[in-house]
């Protein structure tokens, strides 16, 4: 395993990664910290899934989604992947998109036990996670620094595979494009997330909003941020 590849150059969205890697129809599937759901709603609508069970710990990202208007398959439940509420071999796919590192570290290895428990003896689990480089990981940084977590969470995949309880079935690095009209958005969709409290001073505002702005043009700014998926498959 690698945590990085600095040679990458395959830029795309991360549904046709998991398209390609997976065969969902008809799956039982578990996606960890949905957030706002996006990927959640996709594949629920396209994937031609039997049921996803949405789970998400933040309690005011989850009243969100309980409000939103989702197709029959899709269940939203409040939780965190350190103790799932659900029985165990109960689904096909566990899905992890960018969240084990907001796992808090102690408990990362929980997780992984319990991504082990509720998959079937045949399951998968794909885990992806935002590696630590590029120019918004720069931005990033300058008011939330993951690296130390996002290195933690590599780690906590190493361990369950070196513990025997998942093979690593493969590898997959590309850069999913990310664009954002103006700062007003970025503020929106990244210092405002509910799940952490980013609070900058008015000096590190702007700081953030200088280097943002280099970064802008009238098309507004884009950004490529590279991503590992590790796909594990279940074992004992």
């Amino acid at each position: 395993m690698k945590i990085s590849d600095p040679d990458v150059d395959l830029v795309c969205d991360e549904r046709d990664i998991y398209e390609r890697l997976l065969s969902l129809k008809d799956a039982e599937i578990l996606e960890l910290g949905c957030g706002k759901a996006e990927k959640t709603l996709a594949i629920a609508r396209h994937g031609k899934v039997a049921t996803i069970v949405a789970l998400e710990v933040d309690e005011i990202q989850h009243a969100e989604n309980m409000r939103r208007v989702a197709p029959a398959n899709v269940r939203f439940e409040l939780g965190g992947a350190q103790a799932i509420p659900a029985a165990d071999r109960s689904f096909d796919v566990v899905f992890m998109f960018k969240s084990l590192h907001h796992v808090p570290l102690e408990k990362m290895d929980a997780a992984m036990a319990e991504i082990h428990r509720v998959l079937k003896s045949d399951g998968v689990a794909y885990i992806s996670e935002p590696v630590f480089a590029g120019e918004f990981n720069e931005i990033l940084r300058l008011f939330h620094d993951e690296q130390a977590v996002r290195e933690a969470a590599f780690a906590a995949v190493e361990r369950a595979i070196a513990a025997g309880s998942f093979e690593l079935a493969s590898q997959t690095f590309f850069a999913a494009p990310m664009h954002f009209e103006n700062f007003a958005q970025f503020e929106n969709q990244v210092l405002n997330v509910t799940h952490t409290q980013h609070r900058l001073s008015a000096e590190l505002l702007q700081q953030v909003q200088q280097k943002f702005m280099r970064h802008l043009t009238p098309e507004g700014a884009a950004f490529n941020m590279p991503v590992r998926v590790d796909l594990l498959r279940k074992r004992g």
